[in-house]
Parts: structure tokens; sequence; C-alpha cells
């Protein structure tokens, strides 16, 4: 079992406090009502002891097992779970790099990489995905420059300008150096997430939206967060979320999709601390 809840951990600590003052409760009023001889009282104290060892130890694996967490974040359902973006429910989103590329060739756009599985398997015609993005109003006004001298397309748009095609929404999300690599900065990547939440907040239409943990894949953190992990990207993620303001109400809710590989690193317990 991949420890990656602390046996001490806060939030383990917190939700085993509140088990064991119902079962204190239940033992008192036992107590009250049913007389317990004088020799057993001993034994009786140690399986009192051991019930709550085990409780703890209950809680701390459950926590380190746990795949999926539902959130209330000021009024808004957040669902962070494992699973394949691509069979969720509602409109997905799938982040491109800020010239919105279609060319899967591995170098411009990696084959394993959710837009470059997007492209191979969900959209029918390039060319006239090509022509929306090139033609869609709102991706007009976030135009920041053009570079024709680029290997790939020329324009590039502001990070987190976003564009619906049927039930996907394709997101500028990451910055190309001059070698074609995704590079982001903490800074980058806050703006981004800032932009999105409101792009998504005027396209969503109260339909129900699944976005990937932004940042996990192959995409390198620059400025001294090279070492930047899953479970904060995701801290981040929800943390701007919750600052947005947007509000999700039912039926419409908020999924954080989590790949199944690497489900063992993230802590889903800790998140309910984001709720405070």
């Amino acid at each position: 079992m991949a420890t990656k809840v602390p046996f001490f951990d806060k939030i383990v600590r917190e939700f085993y406090y509140k088990i064991i003052t119902a079962i204190s409760t239940v033992f008192l009023l036992f107590f009250i009502f049913v007389e317990i001889p004088k020799e057993c009282k001993i034994c009786m104290g140690f399986v009192f002891l051991g019930v709550l060892v085990l409780v703890y130890i209950f809680i701390w694996i459950y926590a380190n097992k746990r795949t999926k967490i539902k959130l209330n974040i000021d009024g808004s359902d957040v669902h962070v779970l494992s699973g394949d973006l691509f069979k969720q429910e509602g409109l997905k989103v799938i982040p491109f790099n800020e010239y919105f590329d279609t060319k899967v060739d591995n170098v411009i756009i990696a084959e394993r990489s959710l837009n470059g599985q997007y492209i191979k398997k969900y959209c029918e015609n390039t060319n006239l995905l090509d022509n929306l993005i090139k033609e869609d109003i709102c991706l007009k006004e976030n135009i920041t420059e053009s570079n024709v001298e680029r290997n790939g397309k020329a324009i590039k748009y502001k990070l987190g300008s976003s564009i619906l095609i049927e039930e996907y929404v394709l997101v500028a999300f990451s910055k190309f150096d001059k070698s074609n690599k995704a590079y982001l900065t903490i800074h980058d990547y806050i703006q981004f997430l800032v932009c999105f939440w409101n792009e998504i907040n005027r396209i969503y239409a109260q339909r129900p939206v699944s976005v990937p943990i932004f940042g996990s894949g192959i995409t390198r953190f620059k400025g001294g967060f090279e070492d930047i992990d899953d479970n904060e990207l995701l801290n981040i993620m929800i943390w701007t979320f919750k600052i947005s303001k947007i509000k999700f109400k039912y039926p419409a809710k908020l999924s954080i999709i989590i790949d199944e590989k690497k489900i063992n690193k993230i802590n889903i317990f800790k998140l309910k601390e984001l709720e405070k």
C-alpha cells in the first residue's frame, strides 16, 4: 500500500477524534446502565484501548486507499477522482499549447498527451478544427502575437483562452519555447487558471465540467518551481477556483480527473482542508 498520507496526518487525527467521540458516548451510556464486575474492568479497559488503536489504523488505511472525494467549495460541488477524462459526462477540458497546434508528430504534440489523444481519437477533421479555432470570435480577442517563422501555427493566444467544440473545451494552457517544449512559470500557471475559470463560467451553461490536473503531464515548470508535484498543482487549482467565486449549481458540477496511474501519489484525504 502506498503511504501517501502520513500516519499522524492532521486530517486523519481530526476525523479520528470525531469517531472516537461517538464511540466514547456509546461506551459511556453502556456503562451507566450495565454494571461491570470488578474482575472484568481491567480486561474491558484493554479492549477499549485496542478498539481505539484499531479505529485509528483503519482510518489511516482508508485515507491512503481513497481514490475520490466530494468537496463543497463555497456552494459548488467539486469532485476529485481517478478515471479517464474522455469517459466523463458533460464537457471535457483538453489543454493545448498557446498556439492551438494540431499536428501530432511527437515533436509539437505528443501522442500520449491529452491533446494528442483528442486529435487522434476524437477529432475527425483537423482542417475543420483549425478553421474553427482561427475564426472563433472570442479567440480573436485573445491573440497576443503572430510568429510566422515558427514550425507550427503562427498565431499565439493568451493563456486560458478557450473554445467549445461539441462536448470538448480546448484551452491554451502551456507556453512553447523555440524547441517546441511546453513550459510555464508558477506566475503563468496562476494567471492561466484565473483566466480559465472565467472562460468556463462563460461556456459551461450549467453542464458538468471535467478537467485534468493542469501541468501534470510533460509541462516543465521554471523559476524555482521545477519540483512542484501533482498534490501542489491540485491545491492551486482548487484555491484559484475558490477565489474566482464561480458557482456550479446542481446539476452542474466540476470534476478534477486524476490519471489512474498517478492516483497513488495524490493525498485525496487532505483536500478536505480546502473546504474551510
